[in-house]
Formats: C-alpha cells, structure tokens, sequence
C-alpha cells in the first residue's frame, strides 16, 4: 500500500510549499522510492484554464491536456514523474462531481453535505493517484493556509486518511515562517506556534515542522519550537532561504529531512547523496563560466509566476550551457511607444511567449522584426510563433494587412486563423486544443538539429493555427516549416532561411525541460546568444 506526505502551509502564503513537496518527492526518489506528487487546491474554479495569469500565474499543461495549478511544473521538474489531470484537485471539480452524482439520483435521496460526501470525494482522489501510478509514495500538498475557510474540507478530508490509515502509512508536514524582527534583533516562533495551534484545533497534529527563515534557527529555539508544537526536535527543520530553488533539495538533505521521512513512515531504504544533481545543477548556477542576457517580450511580466515555466527553462537552458541566463523583462505595450532600441541595449537574444488577448500585440511584432533583421537570436513560442508568422507575411511577403483572426476577425490575410473543430466552440473552459500531439521534424533544420530526431511529441494550449493558404508564398519568400503535425497538416514549428537562429514553434516546449535535462529547444536558443555549440 502506498503511504503518503500531507504538506500543509500557516502564517502566510507564498510561502514554498509547492518547491518543499518537489524538493521531498525528489529526495525521496534519490533514495530509490517511486514517487507522485498531488495538488489540492481550495478555489471553486474547476480548473485554472479560464483564470488571468495576474490572477493564479501560469496554467500549467500535463500530457494528457488538463489546465492544471503551476506546481505541478515543480513537481515535473524535480523528479522523474509525468504528471496527469488526477494529480491537481480544486474545489471546483469536487463540488462539481459531487453536484453531478445528487442530480444523476447516485446518494439514494440522502441529504448531501460537506462531511461525508465533499471529503469522500477528496479521499477518492486522493487515493486515485496511488492507485493508479503504482508508487511508494505520493506527496500531497494542500493549497491555502491553514485558517483559510476554503481550505477545511480538504484539511479534513486528509485528518480522516490519516486515522484511517493508521501509524506508518502517513505523516504531517507544515511549512511555516519564522519571521526575523530587525528593530529587536529576534527571530520571532510566535506565528509559528499559532499556526500550529490551528492546525491542531482541527485535528490535525503536524510530525515535521519545515521553518522558513532568512536566519539559521539556534539550538534553543528549535528546542521551544519543538516544546510549543509538541514535535521532536529532531523534526524542526530549517528552510533557510537559497539563491536557487534547485539548492533546496540539497539543503533539506543537510536537514536530514528524508532520513526522517523514512524513519517515521516505517521505510528501509539506502542513503544516497545528490552529487550528480549538485554537480550539473547547483555548481552552474552558483560559478557558471558564461553569461547572456536574454530579453522576454510579454504583457504579463509583473508577475514572476505568470511565465514561470519560460522563466525556468531559460535557467535550464544556461545550465546547459554552462551560462547564467539574465532575464530582461520588457513590457510589450512599451514598445508601441515610439523607438524603442535602447530596451534591446546589450540584449544577446530575445523570446516572445505565449498569451490569450490583443494587449500588447503589435509591441511584440515590432520585437519579432527587429530580432529578425538584426539577426538576433529568437525564439517564439505559442503566440510567439503565430506573430512571427504574422510579421514575415507583413514584412517580407508584402500582405500590410496580415494579422490573426484572434486579433482581427475580418482581416483580409489571416495568416493565423481558428482551429476549424474550435468554430462551434462555446464554453471557453477545457476547450482548446491541449495536451500532447505528435510532431514530425524535418532534416537539415534547427529543429532537427536541437533534437536530433525527427518524431517529437509536445505539449500544446492554444486555438488558432497556422493558415496553410499562405504556405507556398512563406515558403518562397524564405520561411521554413521544419515541424509539423501530419496527422492534421498543422505548421508546428517555423524558422526563418539566412537568420542566426530564428525558430517559432506552436507548442509550449517550456513544460517538458528540467534543470538537469535542458530542453532542446531551450538549449539551443541560449547556445545561439552566446554564439557557442550547445552542450
């Protein structure tokens, strides 16, 4: 039977959960456990697909097309699991189940309420992932803070697993917040422990205390904390701040937080360290022997989390690469404003991604044009290669008016049009084309070159296309379509004939890269700003 990690967060929010659960998952596959990693979170939303990424960051996409809660990236990126749409619960899709199953008569005339039919439903999700993925563990971590209203069914649902399942067979884990008092000096536990309390009120008694802390913890407050909290000292771990997310797996091993892990699940398992990881991934991201700036054109770059995978990918990308990649982060509507040259001041390549809306469209074009004459290395992904396409038909093949039906739904070149099956579309949750299709790549490309091979398979969101109308005329005037889906003769990625490294591709190849296993892509693009083979 699989046993499972709880992962709760109090005192504020934002606080890492999300990297803690990733750090653990991939601790414990270092020791040789299977792992799946599950997120629950309290919104009504039955999924994040619909939201502003202002609202909630990036929506994250799994193979098998479920808009899913940006941690699953985490969790994907850390360790060796390919997540699917069972490893992301909201409140949305168990209310919306559990409503389904009254109006189908499936409660027998029952009376339905939050305990038992809500926390059933989360169990049977829960459960499912275990199920399913065959694993030794699965790591579960909720959403919210503890005190939130939309959080205690979930927080009930996992205090019912726990005494269901007995000694052994699952643990607590809290992350919380040791807030440092400049004016006084002190390293305040006080939240902590309320925090705790709260967690207690409903049930709920924490095994592993995670502190965040800008300071190391000091042998006698660990030894309150433990006192207040009703831990063992042992268990009072410190999470002390890091330069890179991917250090936190290595300093939860100085913790010795998976040796304890194993110790309070009742798992025998050998102690292995994380050279290769440290080695490849922390070495090069502390003293790397390159650097490059790298400039992302969006419209949501106010919020880190918005385009947090692009953002993590780059990393990979430079750590494949030996390099430290500087994120310049330019706003698109900036660049509708006059000249605008001195934003790509000292800039070695430039990427545009993804995005729903006209705000900001014609800054990232101008942006698109200009790494394309001055043979800046480019990389368009999403919108970013529907606009590279936009800009080439403009530019060079002379259509002043070419623009995406998205944009402009009467223009007279609609170079990027909508998915024909997404005409008759009218719920927007769910519905665009999502999840893993095939690619076929053809030789002599920078695609091909970046693969190595030529059947791909990656991740899509989106609903408009490349018009196969205006393909010859691209073609002739130098365009290249080194990617595509054959099964619906779909343009899936575009280079550019003469430039440095120009390529734009359909798909989001940001969700499949790792810090240790850089996307090709990804790779590749930072290798071309350095002017280096990539390696």
């Amino acid at each position: 039977m699989s046993k499972f990690i709880f992962v709760t967060g109090g005192v504020v929010s934002s606080l890492g959960k999300g990297i803690a659960s990733a750090s653990i998952g991939k601790l414990l596959e270092t020791r040789g456990l299977k792992v799946s990693v599950l997120k629950c979170d309290p919104y009504l939303n039955v999924d994040p697909g619909t939201m502003n990424p202002y609202q909630h960051g990036e929506v994250y996409v799994t193979d098998d097309g479920a808009e899913t809660d940006l941690d699953l990236g985490h969790y994907e990126r850390f360790t060796n699991g390919v997540f699917s749409k069972d490893n992301n619960i909201t409140a949305g899709k168990i209310y919306y189940s559990v409503i389904s199953k009254e109006r189908k008569g499936d409660y027998l005339g029952k009376t339905v309420q939050i305990i038992p039919h809500i926390t059933d439903e989360i169990k049977a999700g829960i459960r499912k992932v275990a199920k399913n993925n065959d694993v030794d563990v699965v790591i579960v971590e909720i959403g919210g803070t503890v005190g939130d209203i939309e959080s205690l069914p979930f927080l009930e649902a996992i205090r019912q697993l726990r005494w269901e399942m007995g000694e052994h067979y699952a643990l607590n884990i809290h992350v919380t917040l040791l807030p440092y008092i400049k004016s006084c000096g002190e390293q305040k536990t006080k939240p902590t422990q309320h925090s705790v309390g709260t967690l207690r009120e409903i049930g709920i008694q924490p095994d592993i205390l995670l502190c965040r802390t800008e300071r190391p913890i000091l042998a006698e407050q660990r030894e309150k904390i433990a006192l207040f909290c009703n831990v063992d000292v042992e268990a009072v771990i410190e999470a002390a701040d890091v330069k890179s997310i991917y250090e936190c797996p290595s300093a939860f091993k100085k913790e010795h937080l998976d040796t304890l892990i194993l110790k309070k699940l009742n798992i025998k398992a050998p102690d292995r360290d994380l050279k290769s990881w440290e080695d490849y991934v922390v070495k090069r991201l502390r003293r790397p022997k390159h650097e490059v700036n790298i400039a992302v054109v969006g419209k949501y770059i106010l919020l880190p989390d918005a385009y947090k995978s692009i953002y993590e990918a780059m990393i990979h990308g430079g750590i494949a690469n030996d390099a430290r990649v500087n994120i310049i982060k330019i706003d698109a509507e900036d660049l509708e404003k006059g000249k605008f040259e001195k934003n790509f001041k000292d800039v070695q390549g430039i990427l545009v991604p993804g995005g729903f809306g006209n705000r900001g469209i014609e800054g990232k074009i101008r942006a698109i044009r200009y790494a394309r004459e001055k043979d800046i290395p480019f990389f368009g992904i999403c919108l970013g290669m529907q606009l590279a396409a936009v800009e080439f038909a403009r530019t060079v093949c002379g259509h002043k008016t070419a623009n995406s039906t998205e944009f402009d739904r009467n223009t007279p070149d609609p170079v990027i049009s909508l998915l024909e099956e997404q005409k008759q579309v009218t719920n927007l949750g769910a519905t665009m084309r999502l999840g893993a299709y095939p690619c076929r790549i053809e030789k002599d490309t920078r695609a091909f070159t970046a693969y190595r091979k030529e059947d791909i398979l990656e991740r899509h969101r989106h609903r408009y296309e490349f018009n196969n109308q205006y393909r010859e005329a691209m073609l002739s005037k130098g365009l290249v379509i080194s990617g595509v889906n054959l099964n619906a003769n779909l343009a899936e990625i575009i280079e550019v004939k003469g430039h440095r490294w120009f390529l734009g591709c359909q798909f989001h190849p940001e969700f499949r890269s790792k810090p240790d296993k850089a996307h090709p892509l990804f790779r590749d693009f930072i290798a071309a700003a350095l002017g280096v083979h990539s390696g």
